[in-house]
C-alpha cells in the first residue's frame, strides 16, 4: 500500500509540474490552406486582428501563442472561420499546430491549420510579450 502511495504522489508531482508553461503573444500567425476541388495548398502570413478570405469563406485572426522557450515548438492560434455569404460559422476556437486534428476546421471545401506565429518585432529584434 505504501508502495502504491508513493509512486501516486511521484506521478501526480510529474503531471502537475507539466501543467503550465509559459507562453508568449505574437503578432500574427503562419497558416496553411489546403482547397480539395483544385488541390492548391497555399501558405500565407495573417496578423491579429485580420480577416482574409479564402474562396467563399473568412478566416479572422484573433490571437496566437507559443511557448517563451521556443516558437518553433508549438503554436495556439484563436481563428474564427466563417461563409462569406450564409455567416455560416464552421470554426471558433483554439487550433494547435503539433495537433491539428485535436481541433480542426470541417469544411467540405477547405482545409487550414496552423503552422507557427510569427513574433513581434522592434526594429530588427524580436520582442516577446510573455504571459
Amino acid at each position: 500500500m505504501r508502495v502504491l502511495t508513493f509512486l501516486f504522489i511521484i506521478f501526480a508531482q510529474t503531471v502537475l509540474a507539466q501543467g503550465s508553461i509559459k507562453v508568449t503573444n505574437g503578432s500574427g500567425a503562419l497558416l496553411r490552406t489546403l482547397d480539395r476541388l483544385s488541390g492548391n495548398v497555399t501558405d500565407f502570413k495573417i496578423t491579429n486582428g485580420e480577416e482574409i478570405i479564402l474562396g467563399n469563406i473568412n478566416v479572422l485572426m484573433k490571437e496566437c501563442r507559443y511557448p517563451s522557450q521556443s516558437i518553433d515548438s508549438n503554436a495556439f492560434a484563436f481563428l474564427v472561420i466563417s461563409g462569406q455569404e450564409t455567416e455560416k460559422l464552421f470554426f471558433e476556437g483554439w487550433m494547435i499546430s503539433s495537433s491539428p486534428a485535436l481541433s480542426a476546421l470541417e469544411h467540405p471545401r477547405y482545409d487550414v491549420w496552423v503552422l507557427k506565429c510569427i513574433p513581434y518585432l522592434k526594429g530588427n529584434f524580436i520582442y516577446q510579450r510573455t504571459f
